[in-house]
């Protein structure tokens, strides 16, 4: 028989961390470096922002996603292979 204690706890525990996870939801903060948005680099669930098929960062589900972006250092998305500063049609 299932101890009512332990139902409730793990209960209480799921609903923390759902209401966790979802109160960070939504684009990334701006860093605090010079920037740019570098496209079609980004691993999986690393994006910092919304993407024509995902709400928001952390949320990409493919490698390299062409319209996935990360906050890199002005000046060096031009060096990453396969990075662009505008979004990969």
């Amino acid at each position: 028989m299932i101890n009512t204690k332990s139902l409730i706890g793990s209960a209480l525990a799921a609903a923390t961390t759902l209401a966790t996870t979802t109160a960070f939801a939504g684009p990334a903060a701006q860093p605090d470096f010079s920037f740019e948005k570098c496209y079609g680099v980004v691993k999986a669930g690393q994006n910092d922002c919304q993407t024509a098929t995902h709400s928001c960062a952390g949320t990409s589900t493919a490698d390299n996603q062409a319209d996935a972006w990360i906050y890199v250092p002005a000046g060096t998305c031009g060096k990453l292979a396969g990075g662009a500063i505008e979004p990969k049609a």
